[in-house]
């Protein structure tokens, strides 16, 4: 396995066993899974997917996704992913909630996935981070309250899970209504 990514997946007695990301999405193999959510001053950090992602490039999505490596702290992997894609870090996350989700994200792959939440919020507000341009082709903040609205009138430009997690905002657990 090397060169590869190693990802927990989740048998069916709830045990972690390892598996490659890959053949998580093509097997649509239940794994674990990270979303962050960014928010400052009442507005939520939302990003652009790079054209060129494995699936649903050129979509918007949450503040940021992952996947854990095998063995990494969940939390650590929430922060590493920030650095990541936005270049961004934070003093702390919260851990909101746990959802489990199933997606189909392009004709052969899927996110079927048990989706540990993390926020942060800030009173101030911030800067728009610096995107690392082969993950995040754009970023923006947006109203919380609009956020529904937007999701349900162009549904297509926003990725399958996080359409998802609009539809079941109540579950994050976030804190701030949509």
């Amino acid at each position: 396995m090397d060169g590869l990514t190693i990802i927990p997946a989740i048998d069916a007695d709830g045990r972690l066993y390892r598996v490659e990301k890959m053949e998580a999405h093509r097997q649509d193999l239940l794994h674990l899974a990270i979303s962050v959510f960014v928010f400052s001053a009442g507005r939520l950090l939302i990003q652009k997917r790079a054209a060129g992602k494995y699936h649903s490039g050129g979509l918007w999505a949450n503040s940021c996704c992952t996947h854990p490596d095998w063995g990494e702290d969940l939390e650590e992997a929430a922060h590493r992913r920030l650095r990541e894609e936005l270049s961004m870090t934070v003093p702390h996350l919260e851990h909101r909630s746990t959802l489990d989700y199933r997606a189909q994200v392009a004709d052969d792959l899927w996110e079927h996935e048990r989706v540990h939440v993390f926020r942060y919020a800030c009173d101030q507000e911030m800067a728009l981070p610096t995107a690392v341009p082969e993950e995040v082709s754009e970023t923006r903040w947006v109203d919380v309250g609009d956020l529904r609205s937007q999701v349900d009138r162009y549904p297509q430009q926003f990725a399958p899970w996080f359409r998802i997690y609009v539809a079941r905002w109540d579950e994050l657990d976030l804190g701030y209504a949509a």
